[in-house]
């Protein structure tokens, strides 16, 4: 190769650079768009698979008109204008994302194609108008062969995407919020717009430039007023598995993870139970043969520590904890008073790697990882379920938290997990806490003891053993023998988690509120879950 081709690879072009550019706007843009429609829409296979389908239709579309216009309209200020264009969309995503999100969310479609609206919305037109970037500058090029000009644009801007997706995943959404975020690829464009028009640059798009620059700067101030519709916003991140929340309303701090509610602390009494469902945590305590023999916990998931501070409080046991998101546990101890000490050991690990790896034996371990509408495949399954009892005693007790309807096309999830269990659990019994019909969390407990504990058993312990909370009603919707013939069993090669939850999408999900400690009934109330 001579010097004069090395110097030429070298070489960016304007055309080259705004390819660039582009290409780390889009897959940004992309991975970013997972974050923005995850709280409304979840982030299953369905809400990705309408991202990346709507991501490559938009910048086919460009391509297509793009390349049909290049040779009479393809120049460097053109190419200036498309990423201002782009920039100023930018602009109004951080500026009114919200509204645009409901808007797309008011479509009546199939729970599993509910966000292509919104997410079309949002990120369609911005990507579109990328997608006329490379064959612009391919004609620009000023290389005949047309192979060789097509080759090194696509070249440029797929190191560009790889730059954006990685740069995206592994930088940018850690250390920033969602906004902050769009408000640097926007900035980007603009000043990739700028610099490619100079050293000259005409009157217009000059005052462009400026105007779109500052419709950044103007969404970006009228982001986050620290207020939302759960309360003062305490504290707001993006962690690499989710956005993370945290609001105090009244005396109750509330922990948010990707909008939804996950925990709940009151500030005056920080061991009380805020949420009706974390009461049924102590169920095993009833179902144990000897209460005094739980000497060791396992709690797969944190969030705000819950049960775990409970459990320290109140029984003798040592209790661990396994999180896999390290914000959650810095959050944990910065705002809900989490202290770790010789009987709390906080791991941060995947569960399930955590189980497989440990030698410890647990007496009960509860499973506390599962969302309403993100829930790791690989703890549902058979085979995890077999590890769950090879950690657990002889008479160790597995308690699971999920989140479904107790009955009807939404209890799918909730009676397959139902069924795996029974294939690995002699006995496995069932706890709704919202009544029929709703998303509701349900408390499932198996048992490796094959005889048959009764919900008249059950009240008679409740009586008798002196656990440190009235469980009378909480047993009151004991539930045994779910029908199952209709749903799967969950095994690590075939767990279609993601459309078992299919038919909760946009269902209201409903978590009564605990009594406060001198009630007699078991929920004051109930709020909703941004389902």
């Amino acid at each position: 190769m001579s010097y004069a081709q090395v110097r030429s690879l070298r070489r960016i072009t304007a055309p080259e650079l705004a390819v660039f550019v582009s290409g780390v706007a889009s897959m940004g843009l992309e991975i970013l768009a997972g974050r923005m429609i995850a709280p409304e829409f979840g982030s299953s296979i369905y809400t990705w698979g309408s991202i990346i389908g709507v991501f490559l239709a938009a910048l086919s579309l460009g391509y297509h008109y793009g390349g049909k216009r290049a040779a009479e309209r393809a120049s460097v200020e053109r190419l200036s204008w498309l990423l201002l264009g782009t920039a100023a969309y930018v602009a109004l995503v951080i500026f009114a994302g919200d509204i645009l999100l409901g808007a797309g969310s008011a479509f009546p479609l199939p729970g599993r194609f509910a966000s292509l609206p919104a997410v079309t919305l949002l990120f369609g037109p911005p990507t579109y108008l990328l997608g006329f970037i490379s064959p612009y500058a391919a004609e620009l090029s000023g290389t005949e062969a047309v192979g060789e000009a097509s080759g090194r644009v696509y070249a440029v801007g797929t190191v560009g995407s790889i730059l954006g997706a990685f740069g995206t995943t592994f930088l940018l959404i850690p250390a920033l919020g969602i906004d902050a975020i769009g408000f640097l690829f926007g900035a980007v464009l603009v000043v990739t717009a700028l610099s490619i028009s100079l050293p000259s640059i005409d009157r217009e798009p000059f005052f462009a430039t400026i105007g779109v620059g500052l419709l950044l700067i103007a969404a970006i101030g009228s982001g986050a007023v620290g207020v939302s519709s759960g309360g003062q916003v305490v504290y707001q991140t993006q962690t690499p598995y989710q956005e993370l929340e945290v609001t105090d309303l009244g005396d109750t701090r509330t922990l948010y993870l990707d909008g939804q509610r996950h925990s709940a602390m009151n500030l005056e009494d920080p061991d009380r139970h805020v949420f009706g469902y974390t009461r049924y945590f102590h169920m095993p305590y009833l179902f144990a043969e000897d209460p005094e023999e739980i000497d060791r916990v396992l709690f797969v998931g944190g969030g705000g520590f819950s049960g775990p501070k409970r459990f320290v409080s109140e029984y003798n046991a040592t209790v661990d904890v396994v999180e896999i998101d390290p914000e959650v546990i810095d959050v944990a101890t910065e705002y809900f008073r989490v202290e770790e000490s010789e009987r709390l050991n906080i791991y941060n690990d995947d569960g399930r790697r955590f189980l497989d790896e440990t030698d410890r034996t647990y007496d009960l371990i509860v499973l506390d990882a599962y969302k309403k509408d993100k829930v790791p495949f690989e703890l549902t399954t058979v085979e995890f379920m077999e590890l769950t009892s090879e950690r657990l005693s002889e008479d160790g007790i597995l308690f699971a938290n999920l989140i479904a309807a107790p009955n009807g096309p939404a209890s799918e999830f909730y009676r397959a997990e139902y069924r795996t269990m029974e294939q690995v659990y002699p006995r496995v019994y069932s706890f709704p806490t919202a009544g029929p019909g709703v998303v509701q969390n349900i408390e499932i407990v198996a048992t490796k003891n094959p005889e048959t504990v009764t919900e008249s058993q059950l009240q008679a312990r409740n009586r008798d053993r002196e656990i440190g909370i009235d469980l009378e009603r909480e047993i009151e919707n004991y539930r045994r023998d779910e029908p199952t013939d209709d749903v799967p069993i969950l095994r690590d090669d075939r767990a279609p988690v993601d459309s078992l939850l299919d038919p909760m999408v946009g269902q209201r999900y409903v978590i009564e509120q605990a009594p406060p400690p001198n009630a007699t009934a078991t929920g004051t109330g109930t709020g909703t879950g941004t389902g």
